[in-house]
């Protein structure tokens, strides 16, 4: 019985990843479209990525809160600011895997940024699910 459950909570786990790399991918969407919208109102490149980047940041918070995570509590700034420590926490990864793996592993461009990536995705999930929304999530 145990063994089913830890594998229901297994899969459970693995549909909150995929849904987490959905709303990655949907930042990523929202970061561009803010950023080349900005720019096209003659923006400069700097105030557009920070604009563009704060609104992917946001649009993160609320969908993983509403659908990865299906957080029922009311939310509040210690949660969001947890939330902002995660994703600058994972930043510092990615800046530090990046830097291993091309500076001092003479990688390939795209091997060090995929492995920096996989790095991030990692502690912003587990950040995500085990500090910011560690409240369970309702059954769906």
């Amino acid at each position: 019985m145990k063994k089913c459950r830890f594998m229901w909570n297994e899969r459970k786990n693995i549909r909150m990843l995929w849904r987490f790399c959905l709303v990655g991918a949907g930042n990523t969407f929202v970061d561009f479209v803010v950023f080349f919208l900005l720019a096209s109102f003659g923006i400069s490149a700097l105030l557009a990525q920070v604009c563009s980047y704060t609104a992917g940041v946001v649009n993160s918070y609320v969908w993983n809160r509403m659908w990865t995570f299906q957080v029922k509590q009311k939310a509040n700034v210690g949660e969001f600011l947890r939330f902002l420590i995660v994703n600058v926490l994972s930043l510092a990864v990615t800046l530090l895997l990046l830097f291993l793996c091309r500076d001092v592993g003479q990688w390939p461009l795209f091997a060090g940024k995929l492995a920096a990536t996989l790095g991030g995705i990692a502690v912003n999930f587990a950040g995500s699910r085990f500090w910011v929304f560690a409240s369970k999530p309702s059954h769906s």
